[in-house]
């Protein structure tokens, strides 16, 4: 049987309660982590729980575990889950309060959960053929570096694109590219992979610095800068990526095609850039990911 860590205890979901005064509950008061596990062992785990560390330092949490109780944690569900691959959940609270109120209580006693979930990358179909996306403003608050469980944003965003039938929204704020609902944002253009620098806007992703180094190690040219919404929507290539969608091309973005068209001269033949396909350079950083990702889990 699958079991949840709750506040020291392992419980079956059905038992694992959480009460109704947790500011988690009334504020979204916590933040939290996603880890993916390949073959029980967990993929850049350190890495996860520094941004984990980061993320309680920023909403003046202190952190409730040592770096080496939460990696025991993690390798005991790991070891324990049902599934092989899964998607590990760690979710941190403010805790319960006697009586609502905005500002924190003297006392906190923090709510601590980890859970276990099968690990759903996207099928070879998805990779071969691409994804659709949307466009929308970015509408988060201001410190999207914090992985805070207030979440409703994002979860607005994210309906819009399931509503349209999409996989991602892609976000923009003041005519620049922040990053997707649910994962980061990378362009391609005329060979250079370009990446939105990391800043209060957007989140430390595991997987962008995974794509990052990836591209140093490779020689792909690669640039991290602020990218204008006229050169995302121009891109020969656009990709999303996150620690569950590794990394998938994005082949439309707003009903047309990715191909590095402008649209306002749309005759320009180019017959190197995607032309609403993955591209070249996407099927290499596929090919670098999985070989990265093997090395990892045969030698930790």
């Amino acid at each position: 049987m699958n079991r949840i860590y709750l506040n020291g205890e392992w419980l079956a979901p059905e038992q694992a309660r959480v009460s109704v005064m947790d500011r988690g509950f009334l504020f979204g008061d916590g933040v939290y982590e996603v880890i993916p596990i390949y073959s029980r062992r967990p993929f850049r785990l350190d890495a996860h729980l520094t941004r984990l560390q980061q993320s309680l330092d920023g909403i003046q949490l202190v952190n409730p575990h040592s770096l080496e109780e939460w990696t025991a944690l993690v390798l005991q569900l790991a070891a324990e889950a049902e599934w092989d691959d899964q998607s590990i959940t760690l979710q941190i609270t403010r805790g319960p309060m006697a009586v609502r109120n905005h500002a924190f209580p003297a006392q906190v006693t923090p709510t601590v959960m980890l859970l276990a979930e099968p690990l759903l990358i996207p099928p070879a179909a998805l990779r071969e053929e691409g994804v659709a996306a949307i466009s929308a403003a970015d509408i988060r608050w201001l410190r999207c570096d914090l992985k805070s469980i207030s979440l409703l944003a994002n979860c607005l965003l994210r309906q819009q694109a399931v509503a349209a039938g999409c996989a991602e929204t892609v976000l923009f704020r003041d005519g620049f590219l922040t990053e997707g609902a649910t994962s980061s944002v990378f362009v391609v253009k005329d060979g250079v992979l370009l990446a939105p620098q990391k800043n209060h806007l957007m989140l430390p992703g595991i997987t962008y610095d995974v794509v990052l180094e990836l591209a140093a190690h490779h020689n792909l040219p690669h640039q991290v800068r602020d990218i204008t919404e006229t050169e995302t929507r121009n891109a020969d290539e656009l990709w999303m990526c996150s620690s569950t969608k590794e990394v998938l091309p994005i082949v439309m973005l707003d009903g047309r095609k990715v191909d590095g068209e402008s649209t306002l001269n749309s005759a320009v033949n180019r017959p190197e850039n995607g032309k609403g396909k993955p591209g070249p350079v996407f099927h290499s950083m596929y090919r670098w990911y999985q070989s990265f990702k093997a090395e990892v889990m045969r030698h930790g």
